[in-house]
């Protein structure tokens, strides 16, 4: 063995960073010390509903908790650094953060968004918007051709997930780009809840909106609810703070807390996520019991070069199907020891659900059918487990499922 000391600009894959600073920047960005009279090292709970003003309508700078506080400054500064943006407004949940997006739209305006997409932003854009004459078309926008056709003149968003929520395909976001901002009026916006802003940043890849399910990866603890809409567009910004105003659909001072304190450990959980869950996908795909496995990090997968090239990996979201009917579904969930059977993704522990009866029921039958989400789709969310632990349970439950 050598004696030589190692090459400290030697890169393994144990150390490369996603990006260059990340964790630097969640851990520290709006964290600073001295903006507290104590020094606190850890950002104060600021459970204040309203602030002293030294002169009448001069708040210094808060004035009401829904319009700012500073627990809230505070994550919101480390939620922009960690998408390598200018600005972050947090919201009372990631539907909330959705419903501020299109509240900056008017009667009469139109939406193209993915048709693969989350449950609640399929059910919230059909029998929410469309009460305020707000058009959607839901389109496969994995196919640019489709997404620059369904265009209109009165578009003014652009909604796509990548990877898709629950069937995992991936919209090739600087194409997507190119073709919205042909109209420099319509506006590109990502959810990238599933990937999270350690995996993939689409402001730099020419999105214009960034919005997450903070909820979700971000918090990483199953103990907060909430959403965030990031940007660059400062005129935008203002629209979202206005509404956290307005609207106050804000969360509490206490979650913005926790977090916060989530983001902290983002980089290293998202490493566990996406390792545990290439060993799952991978186990899946070798098994009897399974038909097709969805995953973008595996080859198989048919935009595994595209996944490659926009993001800087392939985090915790596995979705396959097995092989049987709705009554092998069932059993396979019942039968699973570790896995719990629950909606919601991303926390430390590992969760399974089936999509066409929970998280996307409010999608109709045929919409789901031509979509994919059949009564076999399962869709896994890899926690931080014992890697071995976690294939040994599937392993028990599909054989017991499938025999």
């Amino acid at each position: 063995m050598s004696s030589e000391p190692p090459n400290k600009k030697q890169k393994t894959s144990e150390c490369v960073e996603t990006f260059p600073g990340f964790a630097t920047a969640v851990i520290h960005v709006g964290q600073n010390p001295d903006q507290w009279a104590s020094k606190s090292v850890v950002p104060l709970i600021s459970l204040s509903t309203t602030f002293k003003q030294d002169e009448p309508a001069k708040p210094d700078p808060y004035e009401y908790t829904r319009g700012g506080n500073p627990t809230r400054s505070v994550l919101e500064a480390c939620l922009a650094a960690s998408e390598r943006a200018k600005y972050a407004h947090v919201a009372s949940s990631g539907l909330a953060a959705t419903s501020m997006i299109t509240q900056t739209l008017k009667s009469g305006d139109h939406i193209v968004t993915m048709n693969d997409l989350y449950g609640g932003t399929n059910r919230y854009f059909r029998r929410v918007v469309a009460k305020f004459d707000i058009s959607t078309s839901f389109v496969d926008c994995t196919d640019l051709n489709k997404l620059e056709e369904a265009i209109q003149p009165n578009t003014k968003i652009v909604w796509i997930e990548s990877p898709t929520n629950p069937t995992l395909r991936i919209v090739d976001i600087e194409g997507a780009a190119k073709i919205v901002h042909k109209n420099p009026e319509i506006l590109l916006v990502v959810d990238n809840t599933f990937m999270s802003p350690y995996f993939q940043r689409p402001l730099d890849l020419g999105a214009d909106i960034v919005m997450h399910s903070i909820t979700k990866y971000i918090n990483g603890h199953s103990d907060v609810l909430m959403g965030v809409v990031i940007t660059n567009n400062a005129e935008f910004a203002q629209k979202m703070h206005f509404l956290q105003l307005a609207v106050g659909a804000v969360p509490s001072p206490f979650d913005c807390y926790l977090a916060n304190r989530g983001l902290k450990t983002l980089h290293v959980r998202m490493k566990e996520h996406e390792r545990n869950a290439v060993a799952v996908a991978e186990y899946l795909e070798s098994s009897p019991h399974v038909e097709r496995v969805y995953y973008p990090g595996l080859p198989s997968h048919p935009q595994h070069d595209l996944a490659k090239k926009q993001c800087k990996g392939f985090s915790g979201m596995v979705s396959f199907r097995i092989k049987g009917n709705l009554q092998t579904s069932q059993e396979f969930l019942k039968t699973l020891k570790i896995f719990v059977l629950a909606e919601s993704l991303g926390g430390f522990e590992s969760l399974a659900e089936l999509p066409a009866a929970m998280t996307h029921a409010s999608v109709s039958p045929e919409e789901r059918a031509v979509l994919g989400i059949t009564d076999t789709l399962i869709r896994l969310s890899i926690g931080l487990e014992s890697i071995d632990d976690l294939i040994d349970d599937l392993d028990q439950a599909l054989k017991h499922a499938c025999q």
